[in-house]
């Protein structure tokens, strides 16, 4: 689906046939043409009548795994990523490619499925074309925008996990948690890489090295910068976090073993003369007197606790129970 977003003389109005491109193009109309899917006809139109590189249209048909952005000469092509993730499900973290081609007079957007960012950009257009009618930098901003605003839930998202697995560190550290920690740590990892690439994409748009973005349009670029570093160091931050919680989680393991092997090593210890005291009256040699005796077998018992109770205070005094 191919809808096309176009501000003239007339003023703001929206078109669904690709067959009116051509002349608005030829025109120099000011055009945002937002395009959903793939078919024959898109590919067509991207060749044919909007004249993109072989490889950039290549690389629109098909997901890249990192933002990128090129300069062609005529027009800048620029891959981001989006991300979707359910709250419930850290491991669910999926990205959505956005691919933007600018021109001074037009500006194109593709993505495979429906995107909530450009859905939110048509909204706003369709309530004030100010953005249009300043030109298509100004559209590919708002895209931009739209998209790192989309960031900020799923940020929070992800400090509530984080928050949950430190304290079920400290008063569970079950399987469990080991495991929703390691997928916490995945979905991270994933987001992190996107945006290393991502960050320095808007660096590079922010910064004025591209003739297709206007002077004007550089200090939004810029903001647009600046929140997405901000997710960027809270990816890198929740991180850390869990690098920390997952030492803790290894510590509180540890210690808990500790403490059974040295409830079991006590146990063991104090076993040890009770063992031997037993053992030296079941030789059953003939000239032991105690075998006769008829309060030996009280007297071995009564031995034996007086032993165990002798070590027992003995290790509380040490302060080892």
């Amino acid at each position: 689906m191919v809808t096309l977003h176009i501000f003239d003389e007339a003023g703001y109005r929206q078109s669904q046939s690709l067959d009116d491109l051509p002349a608005l193009i030829a025109a120099g109309t000011r055009v945002w043409i937002d395009a959903s899917g793939v078919d024959d006809r898109l590919t067509t139109c991207f060749t044919d009548v909007l004249r993109l590189h072989p490889l950039a249209v290549e690389d629109i048909l098909r997901d890249r795994p990192s933002p990128k952005v090129e300069d062609y000469g005529e027009y800048l092509y620029v891959v981001v990523h989006g991300i979707v993730r359910d709250k419930s499900d850290p491991e669910s973290l999926q990205t959505v490619e956005l691919d933007i081609v600018l021109t001074s007079s037009w500006v194109l957007t593709h993505h495979t499925s429906p995107s909530s960012t450009c859905e939110a950009v048509a909204q706003e257009l369709s309530r004030n074309a100010r953005p249009l009618e300043r030109g298509p930098g100004f559209i590919a901003h708002a895209v931009l925008d739209h998209l790192v605003d989309y960031y900020l839930p799923v940020m929070d998202a992800f400090d509530e996990d984080v928050d949950e697995i430190e304290s079920a560190v400290i008063d569970d550290p079950s399987r469990e948690v080991l495991q929703r920690l390691f997928r916490l740590k995945r979905s991270l990892q994933r987001l992190r890489r996107i945006a290393v690439y991502q960050r320095e994409v808007l660096k590079r748009l922010s910064r004025g090295e591209f003739e297709q973005i206007p002077e004007a349009t550089l200090p939004f670029f810029r903001d647009v910068y600046d929140h997405f570093a901000r997710v960027a160091d809270l990816a890198d931050g929740y991180r850390e976090l869990l690098s920390g919680a997952l030492d803790a989680y290894l510590s509180m393991v540890s210690n808990r073993m500790n403490e059974v092997m040295k409830a079991l090593t006590l146990v063991s210890t104090v076993m040890l003369p009770l063992t031997f005291i037993a053992g030296v009256y079941g030789m059953n040699f003939e000239h032991m007197p105690e075998l006769k005796w008829v309060h030996g077998y009280p007297f071995a018992l009564a031995l034996m606790s007086v032993v165990a109770v002798a070590m027992v205070w003995w290790f509380r005094r040490q302060r080892w129970l």
